[in-house]
C-alpha cells in the first residue's frame, strides 16, 4: 500500500521542508532575534545568543522563553523579528513544488512554528497559495509552540480534521515524535540513516513522497 491511500490530509512543516530556510533564512531571523533580546531585555550579545538558543532548546522556540521569564509580548516579538521585506529576497522561487502539490492527492495544510504573518507571506512567495487549505502559524495556536500537543490538537481543530486522517511532513523528528502519539502518519525530511520509531516513512526530498 503506498502512502498516497493513507493520506487525506496533509500537514507540512515550513521551513527546511517547503523550503530551505537554513542557509540565509535562519541566520538573518537568528540575528533579528538576538537584537530584539539585547535590546528589550537589556543583556549583551553574547548572553542575548545564549538566551535564544537556550530557550529554543528548553521550549522548542526562543519567544516561549522570553514570554515565561521577561514578559516579553509576542506578537511585538514575531513582527519585529520576521521583516518580510528582508526575509522573501533569500527564499527561492521558481521551484517543480506548486505542480508537484497538485499532482499529490488529498488536501494540504501549512502548520508551522513561525509567525502567521511569515507563514501566509512565504506560502504566497513559493506559489502554492491555491494548494494549500489553510497556513497555521504560532499566532492562531496560541503561542504554543510544537512539539507541545495543545498546538497539534488546537491545529485538528481549526482545519475541522482527525489526527488519523494525517501524514506529517516534517525535518523535526521531535515534532513527528508528538504527531505520532495522536495518531498521524509521519514522514520525517531527512538525510540521516537511522529512523526513529515513530516515524513512518524517511525521505530525502518531498518528491519521494509519490514514490514510497
Amino acid at each position: 500500500m503506498t502512502i498516497t491511500t493513507h493520506a487525506q490530509h496533509w500537514l507540512f512543516d515550513l521551513d527546511d521542508t517547503l523550503h530551505h530556510a537554513g542557509a540565509a533564512v535562519f541566520p538573518m531571523i537568528n540575528e533579528y532575534m538576538t537584537r530584539y533580546i539585547c535590546h528589550y531585555v537589556g543583556v549583551g550579545r553574547t548572553e542575548a545568543d545564549r538566551l535564544r538558543t537556550d530557550y529554543w532548546a528548553r521550549y522548542g522556540a526562543t519567544l516561549a522563553g522570553l514570554q515565561r521569564h521577561h514578559g516579553i509580548a509576542p506578537q511585538h516579538f514575531l513582527k519585529q523579528t520576521h521583516p518580510m521585506e528582508s526575509l522573501l529576497p533569500l527564499i527561492e522561487t521558481g521551484t517543480q513544488l506548486p505542480l508537484w502539490l497538485k499532482r499529490l492527492p488529498g488536501r494540504k495544510w501549512v502548520f508551522s512554528n513561525g509567525p502567521q504573518h511569515y507563514v501566509e507571506a512565504i506560502v504566497r512567495h513559493l506559489g502554492i497559495e491555491t494548494q494549500i487549505e489553510g497556513c497555521f502559524g504560532m499566532d492562531s495556536f496560541g503561542f504554543t509552540p510544537k512539539p507541545r500537543v495543545a498546538a497539534y490538537t488546537s491545529v485538528l481543530r481549526q482545519a475541522g480534521i482527525h489526527a488519523g486522517n494525517c501524514i506529517m511532513v516534517e525535518d523535526s523528528a521531535a515534532n513527528l515524535k508528538t504527531a505520532k502519539r495522536l495518531g498521524m502518519r509521519t514522514a520525517w525530511l531527512s538525510h540521516q540513516c537511522r529512523k526513529p520509531s515513530w516515524v513512518d516513512w524517511r525521505i530525502t526530498s518531498l518528491f519521494d513522497l509519490q514514490r514510497i
